[in-house]
């Protein structure tokens, strides 16, 4: 009997951390959290541990079956999610800690592959200075606004010194959207009212099933070394076309190829190209909007 491949997952707590759990359990990985909570569902094995502390992340590793020699993957989800959460400095101490202490264990137990939840904001969110083109890209230097924001770009930054460091490892950080999950897309229809009220990540969004997917095929991508994913959906989350919601709020900014009435304008195309990226939902199946225009 084929053994299953351990999977350990940081945050699973979280939107994107028990979607993560689900998936990976439906493709047959057996998974392992680790988190500062006990997972609700309990689906699958646990430790409770603080990733800012090296000592405890690393004995967290080594403390599901068979040890680090039996993990195949580890995806790290743990960190304050969002800007202004908790106070600045709080945030870009646990967010940048716990990274590096994340990628300073797996070097140190030999865990080579290690998929991570960069952010969005990398990209310059919220957006107050217009974004360079539309749809953005990864092909930009990333523009921090925000503590929570920068702590994402030097965790980016670390991963590619830990794979120079050693040209064995894969760390790929997810540039996730907006998380959502199906009980979040009621409110989408009154996003229209005002197009301001969600330009601060153009309009994008990520279904967390999606995010889940992206997360397995980054797991199973072949290649090795740092690299970066912008993951949202296919859509944007508003019915009103792009060139509407474009020409009144950012009338200025380049449009760097043609695009849908509906398309995102956070690309995905690198996540299709590389990873196979294939979004899977939209909130306007979900929520009953069954004319989806992408």
């Amino acid at each position: 009997m084929t053994q299953k491949k351990r999977i350990v997952v940081t945050g699973g707590s979280g939107k994107a951390g028990r979607a993560c759990v689900a998936h990976l359990l439906e493709h047959g990985y057996d998974v392992f959290v680790i988190d500062r909570v006990v997972p609700s569902p309990r689906l699958c094995g646990s430790i409770i541990a603080d990733l800012t502390d090296y000592g405890q992340t690393i004995d967290a590793l080594t403390a599901s079956d068979g040890g680090p020699t039996n993990v195949h993957a580890v995806v790290h989800l743990a960190a304050i999610p969002a800007p202004r959460m908790q106070p600045n400095a709080a945030t870009f101490r646990n967010n940048t800690l716990s990274d590096y202490n994340v990628f300073e264990a797996c070097r140190r137990l030999g865990i080579k592959n290690i998929v991570w939840a960069s952010s969005e904001t990398v990209l310059g969110l919220p957006f107050d200075e217009p974004p360079p083109y539309v749809p953005v890209d990864e092909e930009y230097a990333p523009r921090p606004e925000s503590a929570y924001s920068l702590s994402k770009v030097l965790g980016e930054t670390m991963a590619q010194q830990f794979c120079r460091w050693d040209p064995e490892m894969k760390i790929i950080g997810l540039r996730f959207s907006n998380v959502m999950e199906p009980g979040d897309y009621a409110k989408f229809p009154s996003f229209n009212k005002d197009a301001r009220q969600r330009k601060w990540n153009l309009w994008g969004y990520i279904d967390a099933r999606d995010a889940a997917q992206a997360v397995r095929l980054s797991i199973e991508s072949p290649t090795c070394g740092a690299d970066v994913f912008i993951i949202a959906n296919a859509d944007t989350a508003m019915s009103r076309p792009n060139d509407e919601l474009l020409d009144e709020v950012y009338p200025g900014v380049r449009r760097k190829s043609a695009i849908k009435s509906n398309e995102t304008l956070l690309s995905i195309e690198k996540a299709k190209r590389i990873l196979g990226f294939k979004p899977a939902y939209s909130w306007r199946t979900e929520s009953g909007e069954r004319t989806p225009r992408v």
